[in-house]
């Protein structure tokens, strides 16, 4: 590769052993040089070159500690594109430096390239970095559909620690609805994870329950064993649900034995300025010993009588 048209060369210190690897290393000069040529084709319109060793060379410049430089180089494998994926995924798995393991995770992002998904699951699983694992999570993330899977691996298997089956919920919300059959068949699942996780995506990016399927998982979610998915479904119905058709769906669970339930469901009754609901909230605010509930009980009442005597 050339820098302001100068040959690239190496000189054995050049190149580090690392897990059986070898890393090229830039000097402060090489590694600005470099990302300033690669910045000016960029700019012109003009490709980048996509050999190995010019591959290599950028990848090497992910581990400068300059962030703008970093981005140039990012930005140049991001367009050399799939070519660039096989050493991009080396270098995630197995780079002595955490910058390089976290930049290259971030540029496989911009190349969605759905051959990279076995070695970001292993790198999300395996590395103990909360900034690769975000962004190789970020990485799944942006392939949609075709990610679902392999996130929802993750979200079932029992291993999964509390942080990596939040980022997968968090990849899967940011999916939504570029796979709704996906999520609909995995809100039916009987892993309470896997349940729970489509759930959340699914109420993230509908609008209406004009879609009947969609309704029925909304409705299915009230009378769900977990707990936090009838509280989730509670309170989602409240945001976007219809006062008279709804609201009979939420009375009932005034009575659920878990106390958040109860409390997200007085709340969408009040959201709704469910009328019908008054009877049902007082007669539970007389039953209702929990304090906070209690307390949304009196504010739900309040807020309905109010809307209705204006």
């Amino acid at each position: 590769m050339e820098t302001n048209g100068l040959s690239r060369r190496l000189n054995p210190t050049d190149i580090l052993e690392d897990s059986g690897s070898a890393e090229i290393q830039l000097s402060d000069q090489e590694a600005l040089d470099l990302a300033t040529h690669l910045k000016e084709k960029l700019t012109s319109g003009l490709p980048i070159d996509s050999d190995p060793e010019s591959i290599d060379t950028m990848i090497a410049g992910l581990g400068d500690p300059r962030g703008l430089l970093r981005r140039s180089f990012s930005e140049s494998l991001g367009s050399v594109g799939k070519a660039a994926v096989p050493a991009l995924c080396q270098a995630m798995k197995n780079s002595s430096q955490v910058t390089v393991r976290r930049a290259a995770a971030k540029t496989l992002i911009l190349i969605a390239d759905p051959a990279s998904l076995p070695d970001l699951e292993t790198a999300f699983l395996s590395d103990v970095d909360s900034v690769v694992q975000g962004s190789t999570m970020g990485a799944m993330a942006a392939m949609g559909e075709k990610s679902i899977a392999v996130i929802l691996s993750i979200v079932e298997n029992p291993n999964s620690t509390e942080m990596q089956i939040g980022l997968a919920n968090w990849a899967l919300t940011l999916i939504g609805d570029r796979a709704p059959r996906e999520l609909r068949k995995a809100a039916k699942s009987e892993n309470l994870n896997v349940r729970k996780a489509s759930i959340l995506a699914l109420s993230s990016q509908i609008q209406t329950l004009e879609i009947e399927e969609d309704r029925k998982i909304l409705i299915n979610a009230l009378s769900d064993s977990c707990a936090e998915i009838r509280a989730e479904a509670a309170t989602f119905l409240g945001q976007i649900g219809d006062t008279t058709r709804d609201a009979p769906l939420l009375i009932p669970l005034l009575s659920d034995p878990d106390s958040w339930v109860r409390k997200n469901s007085a709340l969408s009754l009040m959201k709704l300025c469910a009328t019908n609901s008054i009877e049902a909230l007082q007669d539970r605010l007389d039953k209702e010993e929990d304090k906070v509930v209690l307390n949304v009980l009196e504010l739900a009442i309040n807020q309905i009588n109010k809307t209705t005597n204006k």
